[in-house]
């Protein structure tokens, strides 16, 4: 799950990465994909196997298998295709971008349905005929469940607001373009500059989030005038949502979160979740700055 929010389309994080950082969208996905599936195999079932010969956690007491209403989980092909629905809207944009002409009517099509937005509405509105009302589920009752979903968009806007805020002061005030020109002409290369500035503001305030939007206003004056492609722009920014969860401490809410559902102690926790999320997000970053090398 980690490793999908900080690197595939269309999650909220990579979603803003592209759209700041013009990326291309297929590309995104292409590279998010990559990124994610060796950073959730040693993150996951290796780190989980090593770590767990020192770490143990035990289940709640009124953990109860029964009570998850297991026959009425929908099937894995159903929820594997909700997953995968806005990522094939996404690509049919791609699709239509480099081989249907341009200004037709098929084109028009691809280029509606595979924007990000309508990609995740189409996606809701399958979600709740297939997980609501096909199930007998009453208007009144999805209505409910829509709006206790909704509550905590709240709460990231406003992070993503201060974020642009933080941004943009750091950018105004010339500390940004500063210290992004620091780290160029240092002879550092620019893929390992992305996740190092990521991870020194994700270490710093704790936000993933505002980590990214911060990261891209420091480096977008520098890279802006370089003329990289829509796909090395999509490579940089998998190695800025790298940086971004790297060294998760206790100014990130995530800390608390995980720590709080499994009843780890804060040890415990820095132990598990930090390293966790420290061993993604470093590897995902490798995987887009290799892209980045070849593109």
């Amino acid at each position: 799950v980690a490793g999908a929010a900080a690197f595939l389309l269309p999650g909220p994080t990579p979603m803003l990465l592209a759209d700041q950082m013009n990326a291309d969208f297929g590309w995104m996905i292409l590279i998010g994909l990559c990124a994610a599936i060796p950073g959730m195999l040693l993150a996951g079932p290796i780190f989980g196997n090593f770590i767990s010969r020192y770490v143990t956690l035990e289940l709640p007491k009124d953990f109860d298998e029964p009570s998850l209403g297991q026959s009425k989980m929908p099937s894995f092909g159903f929820s594997l295709a909700l997953v995968l629905l806005p990522l094939v809207l996404v690509g049919c944009k791609t699709i239509g971008a480099r081989f249907v002409e341009q200004d037709s009517q098929l084109y028009n099509i691809l280029e509606f349905i595979g924007h990000p937005f309508i990609a995740i509405l189409v996606a809701c509105l399958v979600a709740i005929y297939g997980l609501a009302i096909r199930r007998g589920m009453s208007k009144e009752k999805v209505m409910e469940v829509c709006s206790a979903a909704i509550q905590p968009a709240g709460i990231i806007l406003l992070v993503t607001g201060a974020g642009g805020v933080f941004k943009q002061v750091l950018v105004d005030s010339g500390v940004g373009p500063a210290l992004g020109n620091a780290l160029i002409g240092a002879g550092m290369p620019i893929a390992v500059a992305c996740f190092i500035l990521a991870g020194a503001v994700r270490v710093i305030q704790g936000s993933a989030t505002v980590a990214c939007l911060t990261a891209v206003g420091l480096v977008l004056p520098v890279i802006s005038e370089l003329g990289y492609s829509g796909a090395q722009m999509a490579a940089l920014s998998v190695c800025i949502a790298g940086g971004s969860i790297i060294l998760s401490h206790v100014n990130d809410s995530g800390f608390w979160l995980y720590g709080k559902f499994t009843g780890a102690t804060e040890g415990q926790t820095l132990k598990t979740w930090s390293l966790m999320e420290t061993i993604l997000g470093t590897t995902g970053a490798v995987v887009g700055m290799i892209f980045f090398a070849f593109l």
